[in-house]
């Protein structure tokens, strides 16, 4: 079964992943840093943008994907997932800039929102009972013939 809502924000969650692992790349290239951060802070802030997804992606797309199971498509479960890729686009951006930063900020509590969303959706759904199996009901068995 193709669940299109999951894929496409998966797909963009994996533009964005690529994107910030190139950063990481050629900054560790152009500053000839191959392992850590070399004590620079903006190398630090380039590592934990790329990490910082990698860590939060999984959950949202796990509980998306589960619930479009349970549920199929919806309005809602693609504000939900275009809501993801815009707060960590605003936590990508963020995070380099001075403390306190309003985008990071914004990236950061926007992403728990969505998790407790999805977690919430996920449980009424699985309080509704809409995991249980079908019923099969039996045929009466057929009279023989005469």
């Amino acid at each position: 079964m193709i669940l299109p809502v999951t894929l496409v924000i998966a797909a963009a969650i994996g533009l964005i992943n690529v994107w910030l692992a190139l950063r990481v790349g050629t900054s560790r290239v152009s500053g000839k840093i191959m392992l850590g951060d070399g004590g620079e802070e903006a190398m630090t802030a380039k590592i934990r943008a790329h990490g910082n997804l990698t860590e939060y992606a999984p959950m949202v797309l796990i509980l998306m994907a589960l619930i479009e199971l349970a549920r199929g498509p919806s309005l809602w479960l693609w504000i939900v997932g275009a809501g993801f890729v815009v707060v960590r686009l605003a936590h990508a951006f963020g995070i380099g800039r001075p403390a306190p930063s309003r985008l990071r900020m914004i990236g950061a509590l926007g992403t728990w929102l969505a998790i407790v969303v999805l977690a919430v959706w996920a449980l009424a759904i699985g309080y509704q009972g809409e995991w249980a199996p079908p019923v099969v009901k039996t045929l009466p068995a057929s009279q023989p013939a005469a």
